[in-house]
């Protein structure tokens, strides 16, 4: 069992089930069983798959003293995920609105209300990274005092700076020169993934990364190796929407190479988690447990 550290976003998450994109205005429609409110964001995605594979997890957010907020602590009480780390701030708890269409692609809506002026007291996470064997920290503001805590502590860091175009992206680029395990999308990239992966790894220092590339699977860049490879997708179920996919990637991933030491195997079996993850609609839905992981694993022959 490994030990993280997850800092990251909680949010109420509202997925609504549309027919096509762009979507086709009328002034009243009845999607039956099409909408649905959940709590989600990536740090609660996260702390939540780690916790369901038989992780522990200590979760550090922020969210308000509001309706949203306290369903936010009802489903964290309720899911196992450790919330002493969770505090409440002035701003009100972020939101978001999910579109989903029938082949699974997804248009994502975040209001994050003023979360992002908010800081994280430092006195609330410097035994928790003591404690751990990773340190995630999703790319939000308040994540941000952790990376050079993480450095001093001598804590290793795994981040996913989800859609990227620029190396020199000035929001991002600090969570990039602290990872020493990267991820990232291909979907705003402005060239192949192998030859962005090339620039990545040239101004990076990160040891791993993964380019998440949607239903083509994933680009798997090993420094140590000297390797970099494609890895097909996985398939499983029917899609229901691909919203959360690249968290249930990225956390499988992390639990498989902190058990094993091989990110192959790893992001083999991560790949198997996320496509049984993407037949649910909500993001924090649809998680294997260990056992279940391992039987679709070996049901495919992942070893």
């Amino acid at each position: 069992m490994a030990r993280f550290l997850v800092s990251g976003l909680i949010n109420l998450e509202t997925t609504l089930q549309v027919e096509t994109f762009p979507v086709h205005y009328e002034p009243v429609r009845y999607p039956f069983h099409g909408v649905a409110s959940t709590v989600s964001g990536v740090g609660y995605n996260i702390s939540k798959a780690l916790g369901t594979l038989g992780d522990q997890v200590t979760l550090l957010s922020l969210i308000g003293d509001d309706p949203p907020g306290w369903l936010a602590r009802r489903t964290l009480a309720q899911d196992g995920v450790p919330a002493a780390g969770v505090l409440t701030c002035p701003s009100a708890t972020a939101q978001s609105v999910i579109l989903f269409g029938p082949d699974g692609r997804r248009q994502i809506h975040v209001d994050l209300k003023d979360i992002q002026e908010q800081v994280y007291p430092p006195g609330g996470y410097q035994a928790a990274l003591a404690a751990c064997d990773l340190a995630i920290l999703c790319n939000i503001n308040f994540s941000r005092p952790l990376l050079a805590a993480a450095r001093q502590a001598g804590v290793r860091v795994a981040t996913d700076v989800h859609t990227l175009s620029d190396l020199d992206d000035p929001y991002n680029r600090d969570f990039m020169a602290a990872a020493h395990i990267l991820f990232m999308s291909d979907e705003r990239l402005p060239c192949a993934p192998e030859d962005w992966a090339l620039r990545v790894l040239e101004r990076c220092p990160a040891e791993i990364l993964v380019i998440g590339l949607g239903a083509q699977g994933a680009l798997l860049a090993v420094r140590r190796d000297g390797f970099m490879g494609r890895f097909p997708a996985v398939h499983l179920r029917p899609v229901v929407s691909s919203i959360g996919a690249g968290d249930a990637l990225f956390s499988c991933f992390l639990h498989e190479t902190l058990s094993q030491s091989d990110p192959y195997r790893a992001l083999q079996r991560a790949q198997v988690f996320a496509a049984y993850k993407i037949g649910s609609a909500g993001a924090a839905e649809g998680f294997l447990d260990a056992a279940g992981l391992h039987s679709q694993c070996a049901a495919l022959n992942v070893v």
